[in-house]
This record gives structure tokens, sequence and C-alpha cells, in this order.
């Protein structure tokens, strides 16, 4: 059986294992099935232009991070973290080193749970740079194959499905979050889709087709939906609704069409049974995932976030075509229009120039049916206006805030902007279709050789044009090395000068091991962080020593280089003497023992 296909092919679905052998055996039983070559070279195609496009991550993975030193280095300590907590007390996941003496630490941000099995290699602080750098370049090689896999479901070709891959995985607006690996991994979301679409025989461009029905793909589409809610609400709650919404409309449609025919439409008791293992699982994780979140704001009541939030990163309608400074192509010329942004890293939000023109060619030439185009096109426009937020009629109800007062958990959602996930992914599939309908243009047997030719290499240049705006100038620190003082202090330990990013820093260092410190830096802060945070502001004096003592911290370490223009400025001439401590000078940095 030949298992290559061409764009030229009526039906561009994706392949399952039974319509691809090996050969057979004599009896006619098929022999062991083997997957496309087509998804082998999709899979390196992505990883390749993951390493490229996201170049220099890789060059010192074990000692620079890409973006900056804020929220970065804290995502490396939550991957370690996890696989730290799962290999020696699963029990004791969500009470974390960080933030003592709170409890349900680990929740106090997306947790990017999903990564533990990543968090479980190596130990300490260089390989939980190592990790983060892998993980970052990963993401955006699933993205790409998440939504290759997505469009070939639909009804796309290859070609689109290359186009659709890049502009989705790589798209400028993504550079913006080159320092939030919990916005950045969204590869799940496209994977998810395109494994539940093919368990339901389901396309753009042939509708319904029960012959097609994969009970274990639809399985496993619930499953890696259920693993992407895991890193975080950040981007999965929207998913949650999306999928509940679908599968509500799905039940509908699939009632509706029982009624008006008077027959039971096929769907397979497998496929049901698929379905409802699958949503179970994913239900559960939500669930328990959610429980563990209000836990938190229980413990927490100033962790609520108010819809002053959402308004303030509310994006004006200007921001759907600004880049990002990090992008190479457009970062400068788009200078002057991120200076209307009252807060460009969450405003800026270009899906690329390339992808926006495919799109709207894509209304009107595609291998799409009409409707779907046309409901591609209000998805489009829906999910900017909820992009929108509070921008939208002055105060974003109906719409987005509309959704943050009614829906659960959606007012924690405070970036109305990060829907530019679902505006590009419906945009992406809108592209995906003209391109697939340009290059099996050229595919019919009157078309002349040449004429295939030339069509394939203009089919070459929106590829071309959605990978240049992918190109990023993200800058890629280094982050400071844990200081050899850290390793002699005794746990609980005080970290000065303290609050701030540098906190961020410190719970990063406290990989090698994992002790306990106060310090932490979240969406909020806990009230007795600030306490304390007040309490040692004239340390070390009397009055601190036994603040500390009372609560549990037996070892303060101050990092004296770090602490200009903070409370602790000049700390190493303030005497010990009459305080009942020792110090010690290890290279630079101070160790107090209490």
């Amino acid at each position: 059986m030949n298992t290559r296909s061409t764009d030229a092919r009526p039906t561009a679905d994706i392949a399952s294992p039974d319509e691809t052998t090996a050969g057979r055996k004599p009896d006619g039983r098929a022999g062991r099935r083997w997957p496309r070559p087509e998804w082998t070279w999709a899979t390196l195609a992505g990883l390749l232009l993951a390493v490229v496009l996201t170049w220099p991550t890789l060059r010192h993975p074990a000692s620079t991070i890409p973006g900056d030193l804020g929220d970065p280095t804290l995502q490396a300590w939550q991957i370690a973290w996890s696989g730290h907590a799962l290999l020696s007390d699963p029990a004791g996941l969500w009470h974390s080193n960080t933030f003592y003496p709170e409890r349900y630490t680990y929740a106090y941000s997306d947790t990017l749970l999903g990564y533990a099995p990543l968090g479980m290699l190596g130990s300490g602080f260089e390989a939980a740079l190592i990790r983060y750098n892998v993980a970052y370049v990963l993401l955006h090689a699933l993205a790409f194959v998440g939504a290759y896999a997505l469009v070939r479901q639909l009804g796309a070709g290859r070609w689109g499905g290359a186009v659709a891959g890049v502009a989705w995985a790589f798209a400028p607006w993504r550079l913006a979050h080159s320092g939030h690996l919990n916005i950045l991994s969204s590869g799940g979301i496209a994977l998810a889709l395109a494994m539940l679409a093919r368990g339901h025989g389901w396309s753009l461009r042939h509708g319904y087709r029960p012959e097609r029905r994969r009970p274990g793909w639809a399985l496993a589409g619930w499953l890696v939906a259920a693993w992407q809610v895991s890193l975080g609400f950040g981007i999965g709650l929207p998913l949650v609704y999306f999928l509940l919404a679908a599968t509500l409309v799905a039940a509908g449609c699939y009632g509706l069409a029982w009624w008006r025919r008077r027959e039971r439409p096929p769907f397979g008791r497998r496929l049901l049974l698929a379905d409802l293992a699958g949503g179970a699982a994913f239900g559960t994780v939500t669930l328990l995932l959610g429980l563990v979140y209000l836990r938190v704001v229980d413990l927490n009541p100033q962790a609520v976030r108010t819809l002053d939030w959402t308004t303030m990163f509310s994006p004006p309608l200007l921001g759907f075509v600004t880049a990002p400074g990090d992008s190479w192509l457009w970062g400068e010329r788009h200078a002057a229009a991120r200076e209307q942004l009252s807060w460009p890293p969450e405003m800026a939000l270009l899906p690329g120039m390339a992808l926006i023109g495919l799109a709207a060619a894509g209304l009107f030439v595609s291998v799409y049916p009409l409707r779907h185009r046309v409901a591609l096109g209000l998805g489009v426009l829906g999910t900017v206006l909820l992009g929108l937020g509070a921008t939208l009629g002055g105060d974003g109800d109906p719409g987005y805030l509309t959704l943050s007062m009614h829906l659960p958990g959606w007012d924690a959602l405070r970036t109305p902007g990060r829907m530019m996930h679902w505006t590009s992914l419906l945009l992406a599939v809108l592209a995906a279709g003209l391109v697939t309908a340009l290059a099996e243009s050229s595919g019919q047997p009157t078309s002349r050789r040449r004429s295939r030719i030339l069509t394939s290499l203009v089919l070459l240049v929106p590829l071309a044009l959605v990978t240049l705006e992918g190109v990023n100038r993200t800058p890629h620190p280094v982050v400071p090395r844990p200081p050899a003082a850290l390793r002699t202090a005794q746990e609980p330990i005080l970290m000065l000068p303290a609050g701030g990013a540098g906190d961020l820093t410190y719970m990063l260092w406290t990989t090698d091991g994992f002790p306990r410190i106060t310090n932490g830096l979240a969406g909020f802060e806990p009230a007795t962080q600030a306490q304390t945070r007040a309490a040692v502001a004239s340390f070390p004096d009397p009055g601190s020593v036994a603040y500390l003592r009372g609560i549990g911290v037996r070892s303060v370490v101050a990092v004296p280089s770090n602490t200009a223009g903070t409370p602790w400025e000049g700390i190493e001439a303030r005497p010990v003497d009459g305080l009942g401590i020792t110090r010690e000078d290890i290279d630079g940095v101070l160790v107090y023992h209490l």
C-alpha cells in the first residue's frame, strides 16, 4: 500500500494506524502498523524549527534563560519542585519550600504541573536551567505539530499544515511572552482538538463520517486536554469551557438529527465509552486543580483579583496589529505603536501580517465549505471582541467582563489579550484552507508539469513569510549562580534583600537541595510575608532576631552587593554583638546563624 499522499488527494485527514500498514501476513491479517512517514517528518520539522526560531536558547542552556530574570526563574523552580516533590514526598507537593511558613504555596501561580516528569530528570541549579530551556524549545515544537495535526484533520493538505503550524507556533505576539512558559505552552490545545476530531470522524472539509471514528484517538484527545489543563488555568480554563460548550453543541446536534430522522445516527458504544472515560479524566483533573486554587483563596483572601485588573490589561484595537519589541521583523517598525499601549507585554498582539492576509483570502478561496468558512470568520471576530476586554463598548459588558462575572474562575484571567491563542489558531485554519486550495489546483491531471512546479514555488512564499515573522531577538540573560554560603545555612532561611524580583532568583537557587525559605513572589502577597519583611527591615537588631526566632527561622543569608536602595543597604557594617547570633562572610555573602 502506498503510504504517501499529495495535496491533490481529496481527503487530507489524519491517518489512523489502520490506514497504513507495513505489510500483511500471508493469511491476510494485518501485520504490525507503523505511523505514516509524514508524521515523523512533521515532528522532526517541528523540532528543527523550534531550535532555530528560539535560538540562542540552546547555546548556553546551563547558564542563560530566555526573556528576563523574572518569571522564567520562577518557572524553572516550579518544574524542578514538582519533580522533586513527586519523587520525595508526593503528599507535600502543594506545600513548597518557599513562602515559609505558608501552605499551598506551589499553587500561588500557574503550576506547570504537567512538566513534572521533566522535573524528575537531574537535580540542582544547572539541571533546573537546562530543563527550563529544553521545555521552552519543546513547547514550540509541540505547538507546531499540534497545529499541523489539527488542520490536516480538518481537511487541509501538507502545505496548509506547514503554514498553519509555523504561523501559530511562532506568531509574533508570542514573543511578548518569552518569560511566560505557562502562556506559551499551548500545543496541547491544538493537539487535543485534532485527536478529538479524529476520534469522532469529523473534519471541516467533509463533515461527520462515521466510518472514520477512532475511539482510541478520542480518549487520547481527552487525556492531552487534561495534561494541558495541568499546566495551569491561565490558558487552560478557556479550553475547559470550549470543550464543555462543544460537547453540549455536539450532543444537541446529535439529538436533533435523531429527532428529525426518527432514527439513531451512528455513534458507537466504544466511542461513547472513550468519551465518558476521557471526559471523566479531564473533569477530574480540572476539578482537583480547581479545589487547590480555591483552598489558596480561602487561606489568602487577598489573592482574589478584582475586575480592575482586567480593565487595566485590556488592549485597544491597535494592539492586534502591533508586534512586541522582541520581533526581529516588526519590533522596531512598531515602536511608535507600542508607545500608545499602556502595557505592551500584554497588549502587543499581532498574530502576523502574513497570517492575517492569508486568512482574509481564505474566507473567499478555500477547500472548506462556505458555511464553515463563515463560522471560522465569526470565531475570529468573536475572539477578537473578547480579547478587547473592557475596551469593548467602554466596559466589556457584554463581552469579556460578562464571562468574568458569570463563569466560575474566569475572573482570575486578568489578561483578555491571551484570547489571541484562539484568534490566531482560527486564522491559521483559514489560511491553511487557502494554501491547500492553491496546492490542489496545481495537482490536477490537466495541469502542466511546469505549472505545478511554479505553484509549488509560489507556495513557498506564504511559508517563508510566516517563518520570517517568527524570527526573534529575545534577550537571554545569564542567571546568577547560587552562592556557596547558601549551602552552609540551616533552614528555614530568610534571604536578604527581601521582596521584588530578587525573590524569584532565590527560589531558583533553592533547587540545590530545596531548603525552606521565607521568600517568594506571586501575584499576591501573603499576610505573613509582608509582616516578616516589615519586622526585619532593621535586621540585625534585637526585635528582628526575636521575631525570626519566633517563626522558626534559623538562618539569614544576606547578599550585600544587592542591597543598594533597600532597607538592608550597609548591612555588612551593622554589629551583631549582644544579639546571641553569629555571622560569617563566605565570598562576600553573609550568613547569620540564629
